[in-house]
């Protein structure tokens, strides 16, 4: 049996570092701690056995404290971090952080490009040779995009055919206004491309946090899988950004109804297999390359 993945969630601790963007009333529930403790408790009760450590701000110190978790913790099998891809010592970089306690587990980057002002900034030239270093190191690539930035990662994807590049959240589609396009275009566009998968993640947030149904859900998830594949979705939490409109529980339940028409076999590669494979798990809990 497949052991049961979360692709991504995110611990925070505010006595060390501050999360600048979780600002104002509606995010109030986010402004305090959370750790592994409170997270094992979660997968514990859903029936995950592993999970993917994703970054939360473009700060260097973030990912070695993320890789000693995983060192310490054999719930985080990967780590996806953060480093300035727009530097001249990508490769040097990440070769410090595989030499970290814990840098076995480094499994990706990511960067908040959805804040970049700059619709193309994932085609910039700079850019571009940092996700090359990724390719030369093995590594994955996750985007945080929103949908007016998916022709800019197609370019990208097109462009570094040896890179695995992990859609985050689907590209944050409007779930709660109910349009499909053009985000659907666009990412069934994105999904054409082989090394290209897609996380079935943040849909919730994306949705009337008060008072979404999975129905809401369902036909930017039927998107997703038809244009990826089974074979090419993995499932996350997105925990605890989640916490704002609803529990742990109740996204994997979602996930799990949005997922009920597949095989066997299928539901296992989204709930694990994917994962897996992508970002080369063991099923210890490790990673090889």
């Amino acid at each position: 049996m497949t052991p049961v993945v979360d692709a991504h969630h995110h611990v925070w601790d505010l006595s060390v570092r501050d999360q600048e963007w979780i600002a104002g009333e509606a995010m109030a529930p986010l402004r305090r701690n959370f750790c592994l403790a409170d997270l094992r408790r979660e997968t514990a009760a859903s029936g995950v056995h592993a999970t993917i450590l994703v970054q939360t701000v473009t700060v260097a110190e973030e990912t070695p404290e993320f890789l000693a978790l995983a060192a310490s913790d054999h719930l985080v099998a990967g780590v996806v971090g953060w480093v300035d891809l727009t530097g001249p010592d990508v490769a040097r970089r990440l070769a410090e952080l595989r030499s970290l306690p814990g840098g076995d587990r480094l499994v990706g980057v990511r960067h908040q490009v959805q804040a970049e002002p700059d619709p193309d900034w994932l085609c910039r030239a700079d850019v571009l040779r940092g996700l090359g270093a990724l390719t030369d190191a093995h590594l994955t690539y996750d985007l945080l995009t929103l949908p007016h930035q998916l022709p800019a990662a197609l370019r990208a994807a097109t462009a570094l055919p040896e890179l695995t590049f992990v859609v985050d959240h689907l590209s944050k589609p409007p779930i709660a206004t109910g349009e499909l396009e053009p985000w659907a275009d666009r990412l069934r566009a994105l999904a054409r491309c082989p090394n290209v998968v897609c996380k079935l993640s943040g849909m919730v947030t994306e949705a009337n946090w008060h008072s979404w149904k999975v129905a809401d859900l369902r036909p930017y998830a039927d998107v997703v899988l038809e244009a990826f594949g089974p074979e090419r979705v993995m499932f996350g939490s997105d925990w605890p950004v989640c916490l704002l409109a609803g529990s742990y529980g109740q996204v994997v339940e979602a996930a799990r109804t949005l997922t009920a028409g597949l095989s066997a076999a299928e539901r296992a590669a989204v709930f694990g297999g994917t994962a897996a494979r992508v970002y080369g798990l063991k099923s210890s809990g490790g990673q090889a390359h």
